[in-house]
């Protein structure tokens, strides 16, 4: 490769990192997800032990140890969308380990907060098939999340394609290796961790 190529690639290669960098979302209205009053619109589980609404903020929350709560639980959605943008504030402590799943088959998360096996903050990246591919790895999340404060998520899912904006700006787009079936979204405690994560302003649209 002569030196006119490999300038020409780096060109190419740098214009991509940037359009990257300021994709914006997509200009949809969103409709509230949560009605800010119940719990309305979800699956909810019985006994429900972990999910509950206070002061217009769905909480999840589990003290992880006891027989009702160690087994966590994911709330899902009563409807199901296939390409879709969902927005949401989350709110949450060093430590937990919750997210957004969606998909149906295969089932993917865009994980908030710390991995249980990676036993670091992945918040914004994918969990998909046991694994943190890496190309599913968000960018920049440690200079824009605020532990113990409001900080926006917001993720958009078109074919196989996720994109996720932490804080207004744009920290990852993961092109699955697989198209999935479409299901519910759902909301996570994880097995056996003691968490609190809150969720407000939660909101989704259908993509067309």
């Amino acid at each position: 490769m002569n030196v006119r190529s490999t300038c020409l690639l780096a060109v190419l290669f740098l214009v991509a990192a940037v359009a990257r960098a300021e994709e914006k979302p997509a200009d949809v209205k969103l409709e509230p997800l949560f009605n800010g009053k119940d719990l309305s619109g979800f699956k909810v589980p019985a006994p429900n032990v972990w999910w509950k609404v206070v002061d217009r903020v769905l909480v999840g929350e589990s003290d992880g140890v006891s027989a009702d709560q160690k087994k966590g639980n994911v709330m899902y959605t009563e409807k199901s969308y296939t390409d879709f943008a969902l927005e949401s504030d989350v709110r949450f402590a060093d430590g937990i380990d919750s997210g957004f799943i969606y998909g149906g088959k295969p089932e993917l998360q865009v994980q908030i907060g710390v991995s249980r096996s990676l036993k670091v903050d992945m918040t914004g990246s994918i969990y998909y098939k046991g694994k943190y591919p890496p190309e599913a790895r968000a960018k920049g999340v440690d200079k824009l999340l605020k532990l113990n404060e409001w900080n926006t998520i917001r993720m958009e899912v078109k074919g196989k394609t996720t994109k996720v904006w932490l804080n207004g700006q744009h920290v990852l787009t993961f092109d699955c290796p697989e198209a999935t079936t479409g299901g519910p979204v759902g909301l996570q405690i994880h097995p056996g961790v003691k968490m609190k994560v809150e969720f407000r302003n939660l909101k989704i649209a259908e993509l067309k």
